[in-house]
């Protein structure tokens, strides 16, 4: 485990670099706004279902990181993370698109609120002893809502199904349509059973953040 952290902290350095050599590319929330049509299908209806190849809610996107959205977006691009329709989704969008729509989502639920530095709700025996085997809150903060580097994630309050669904991706070996290909996520999840991990998505997902679905106007 400690090497497992070692190498986490090296790839997040090497993120952070990435970003930096980044910086005069700046996204356009406007430009994102006007570019989301393809998104708000799935991700501008609260509680919609994604159906492959389980039923689960897909991700809250408003007030998630902007590095981390690009990040996902390129690695969908890539076929890093393997699912066909956000593959055909990412295939044709340019850098400048990728990070327009990060700075989109990434202000669209407004200011983001001041959260304590632990989590609001304490895990159980059970849970705890999980978070302590696979270290969550070394990347991804005590409160799963300040990661360490700017391409990883917010977790708290995301829906519990998409994190058990995301968990699993990195646990899935082999399947040209669906896996996620991170190499420290894939050793962590490598020791956990299924049920270590619903255990940990559902207290995550239970916990407050400033993660959101906007529902779009045509929605409501």
């Amino acid at each position: 485990m400690n090497k497992l952290l070692t190498a986490a902290l090296a790839l997040s350095v090497a993120c952070v670099t990435t970003v930096a050599l980044a910086q005069d590319l700046k996204g356009d929330a406007a430009a994102g706004k006007a570019k989301a049509s393809m998104c708000i299908g799935c991700h501008g209806i609260p509680e919609y279902k994604a159906s492959f190849p389980e039923v689960y809610e897909v991700p809250k996107l408003a007030g998630q990181g902007a590095g981390y959205i690009e990040a996902a977006l390129h690695e969908y691009k890539k076929g890093e993370r393997r699912f066909p329709t956000m593959r055909a989704i990412a295939a044709p969008l340019t850098d400048q698109d990728i990070a327009d729509l990060a700075a989109y989502y990434s202000t669209q639920a407004g200011p983001a609120q001041k959260l304590p530095p632990k989590p609001n709700i304490e895990p159980g025996p059970k849970v705890a002893a999980i978070l302590a085997k696979a270290n969550c809150a070394a990347c991804h903060g005590a409160n799963f809502s300040t990661p360490i580097a700017p391409t990883y994630p917010e977790l708290a309050g995301q829906h519990a199904s998409y994190l058990l669904a995301a968990l699993r991706q990195y646990k899935t070996k082999g399947n040209p349509n669906f896996g996620r290909g991170n190499p420290i996520m894939g050793g962590m999840v490598a020791t956990l059973s299924d049920a270590d991990l619903k255990a940990l998505a559902d207290y995550i997902g239970s916990l407050d953040g400033n993660l959101k679905t906007v529902a779009e106007s045509r929605f409501q």
